[in-house]
């Protein structure tokens, strides 16, 4: 009872550090009032018991043809998949789509109010309506899953709907060879249209799982991130994308490879951003950074020579922003990476730290090579706009109703 006890406490204070005091006394107010849910890690079936949920309706009456409703879990300020999720909405708002957002499973916003103020104030100001899961939902002609979560509330929708999956990663990767990893497998086999973010994940459902997709592309926040002018230019800086709580971003094995990299060029200066590392023991010289606002990106990553930038399973947005703002880019090999990256405009080496310090060291030795490699990724990632991605996700909607993946 004890260790319960402090593990609720933790959950408490971290919240407290993301959300703030008035809501997390919100949410724990909500808590008492709906029961623990899936806070408890004892109550396996209350945590699982979106699986098998009762069919639902949509509000009576037609659905308004090109309306929205996204599926979407709780989210805290400052997350990329949401930015991503939203950054859509709001390009299909301006395209004329209404649309209508859900949060499920809500852990941090205790009522829909909280939810899309937060959405508005730290992610886009958009016109969309929320609720929460448990509301009445109006009518709308496509239902889109976000997350393998809230496929089976998509699922669970009775009635004429069309049936999308905004696909952004392989999901059963998140998680050990368990139950999550085949729940998550799953909803692949759902019926559902997808639209994902590349070709690799279409490509995958497809062929793994016969589930019709349309990818779309990255893009990048060109007034945002772009090159800005270098104070060291005579001190080589490298860049590593340091998230320890995220296994697919490789933090242990980049950690291999920049201490192999300090070794062969001792002048070298190591900057680490996306998570505080400071618990961990780093035998080099380095500048943690932790976590940092986006406006404070564009001139770190200008500031630095070399970025590796490590993707077991997608690609993430880095690789572009990094290139942005005119830094080089090592990554590994892989499908899940080279349907973006390729050898013209970064570098990509076998996942081992041998092989990754060496393509690292490669571009440091060689400062004609890399600042050539650096101009043609830059001119790669500023032709890859949001407005196309946005063009092509309207083209997968399309796709969607003419392929007549309508499910009831």
């Amino acid at each position: 009872m004890r260790s319960a006890a402090i593990v609720r406490l933790r959950q408490v204070l971290g919240l407290v550090r993301r959300v703030g005091v008035l809501q997390t006394a919100s949410l724990v107010w909500w808590r008492l009032r709906h029961g623990p849910g899936n806070l408890s890690g004892s109550d396996v079936l209350g945590a699982f018991s979106f699986i098998n949920q009762p069919q639902r309706k949509l509000a009576a009456g037609p659905a308004a043809k090109d309306s929205l409703l996204w599926f979407v879990p709780d989210f805290n300020i400052g997350s990329g998949g949401h930015l991503n999720i939203f950054r859509t909405i709001w390009h299909m708002e301006q395209k004329g789509y209404a649309c209508s957002i859900v949060i499920v499973r809500p852990s941090v916003h205790a009522s829909a109010a909280a939810a899309r103020a937060d959405i508005r104030a730290h992610f886009f100001d958009l016109r969309a309506s929320v609720y929460l899961a448990d509301q009445d939902l109006p009518a709308a002609e496509f239902a889109v899953a976000t997350s393998w979560d809230t496929a089976y509330w998509v699922r669970a929708l009775h009635g004429t709907v069309c049936k999308l999956y905004f696909v952004q990663d392989f999901e059963p990767f998140f998680y050990p060879l368990g139950s999550e990893y085949v729940l998550a497998e799953n909803t692949y086999r759902f019926g559902f249209f997808g639209i994902t973010a590349g070709g690799w994940l279409a490509r995958k459902l497809a062929q793994d799982y016969g589930m019709p997709a349309r990818a779309v592309g990255f893009g990048v926040e060109l007034d945002r991130y772009r090159q800005l002018p270098r104070r060291e230019p005579d001190v080589k800086h490298v860049f590593f994308y340091a998230r320890p709580p995220t296994p697919r971003r490789a933090f242990e094995l980049g950690l291999l490879v920049l201490a192999e990299v300090a070794q062969r060029m001792p002048d070298t200066r190591f900057i680490l951003a996306g998570w505080d590392t400071g618990g961990y023991k780093i035998p080099f010289e380095h500048l943690n950074c932790g976590t940092l606002a986006l406006d404070e990106l564009p001139d770190l990553y200008s500031q630095c020579d070399v970025a590796l930038v490590l993707s077991l399973t997608n690609l993430s947005l880095l690789p572009l922003e990094l290139m942005a703002c005119g830094c080089a880019v090592v990554s590994n090999r892989g499908a899940n990476v080279e349907w973006l990256l390729h050898e013209e405009v970064a570098l990509l080496a076998d996942a081992t730290p041998e092989a990754l310090a060496g393509a690292v060291c490669g571009l440091l030795a060689d400062d004609a090579g890399r600042r050539a490699l650096a101009a043609r990724a830059q001119a790669f990632a500023r032709a890859q706009t949001w407005e196309q991605v946005a063009q092509d996700f309207d083209a997968g909607l399309q796709a969607a109703r003419e392929a007549a993946r309508c499910v009831a």
